[in-house]
């Protein structure tokens, strides 16, 4: 049987941020990975104190950025080999006005469309708003009661949010499983340059050479050339 693989971001660009090495090594070893992103990613940048006359142009201009970052994902997706990539329209860094229940039905909902035997999600500790509601809601739509078909589910880590929660403030990230990327980092950085208005300049932990450095550090400390780390919540073998 084919692996069915759930993917379960914010924003697009941190599918690729967190785990863009692991999804071309799934898709490439034949599992079916699927991409789903809860929040457009740019609503949170309208600026504020515009007039009535100026919201329509104002609107035009997010629904521009909003279709133009969904493009950059579908890029990424398909250098990655991704099967497929979906998009809701949830409010971006503003998942806490959102009632828990809805984020987590529409997390049942994929759950119920795909099938997947793994859920790769956000970490609970990331100082992003977003990435927390997320994470909370993914372990809720995964409870593990009978015939639910999660077994395993882990949490990556976002360069410029996981590392900025101050210690603290948050659920540490201290992972405990790492994937091998070194056959696969080139597809990342690849995938990353698809999201080319997102990155920033050096020493900046979002640009590229932020995140390739951090995939050599995470590789380095498990005896490979490349790595993502992983935070492993539940895994039923």
């Amino acid at each position: 049987m084919t692996p069915e693989i759930l993917i379960i971001a914010a924003h697009p660009d941190d599918e690729v941020l967190g785990c863009g090495g692991t999804i071309a090594k799934l898709a490439g070893q034949g599992a079916q990975v699927h991409i789903a992103f809860l929040a457009d990613g740019v609503g949170a940048r309208t600026k504020q104190g515009v007039t009535d006359s100026s919201d329509s142009a104002e609107s035009a201009a997010d629904q521009a950025s909003i279709e133009q970052r969904r493009q950059a994902a579908r890029r990424a997706s398909a250098i990655l080999g991704a099967t497929s990539v979906s998009f809701d329209d949830l409010p971006d860094n503003r998942l806490d006005s959102i009632p828990l229940l809805e984020i987590t039905q529409r997390i049942e909902a994929l759950i119920t469309q795909h099938r997947p035997s793994m859920v790769l999600t956000h970490h609970a500790g990331d100082l992003n708003i977003d990435h927390q509601r997320v994470h909370q809601a993914v372990t809720t739509a995964c409870r593990p009661q009978r015939g639910h078909p999660v077994q395993t589910i882990l949490s990556f880590e976002v360069p410029s949010s996981t590392e900025w929660q101050p210690p603290g403030s948050g659920a540490v990230f201290a992972p405990n499983w790492f994937v091998d990327i070194s056959a696969t980092l080139e597809q990342k950085l690849a995938a990353l340059d698809a999201y080319a208005e997102e990155l920033r300049d050096w020493p900046h932990p979002r640009s590229r050479q932020g995140v390739e450095h951090l995939a050599r550090w995470r590789g380095a400390t498990v005896g490979c050339e490349a790595a993502e780390a992983f935070v492993l919540a539940r895994c039923l073998v």
